[in-house]
């Protein structure tokens, strides 16, 4: 079992984030800036709510974005679940270890402050995102 392993987002695809945020304001939540991630070819806005985890909304930028397929094929969905963890080669060690795949080696997330994130599958869970605390 991994320590300080928390839930800290749900990550949704979208073809335009100015549509989705306004929906999600309806409901209470507060975007952040707009960020553009090169290394991921994405724009992200952070949407934060009293008492929730944030949602993170994915828009692509462009068509070798890695969330063109999952729109393409889902349109808007949630597709990833999110988790801090203290140490993250330490954790996608462990995951490894119980079947997950990584999808890539650690990169730093400029939505984040630059903090490493990576992403790894499992058929039985789906994809999950790891972010270094």
């Amino acid at each position: 079992m991994l320590i300080n392993f928390s839930f800290h987002h749900l990550g949704y695809a979208t073809n335009s984030i100015e549509k989705t945020v306004v929906l999600f304001q309806l409901m209470g939540y507060v975007p952040s800036e707009k960020v553009t991630d090169t290394i991921q070819n994405v724009n992200i806005v952070l949407l934060s709510h009293k008492n929730s985890p944030f949602i993170e909304l994915v828009e692509p930028i462009g068509d070798n974005s890695p969330v063109v397929n999952i729109i393409r094929k889902n349109g808007v969905t949630p597709y990833h679940i999110c988790y801090e963890v203290e140490d993250i080669n330490k954790a996608i060690y462990y995951l490894r270890k119980q079947g997950f795949i990584s999808i890539f080696n650690p990169v730093p997330a400029v939505v984040f402050g630059n903090r490493l994130i990576c992403y790894l599958y499992n058929k039985n869970i789906g994809l999950i995102e790891l972010v270094n605390i």
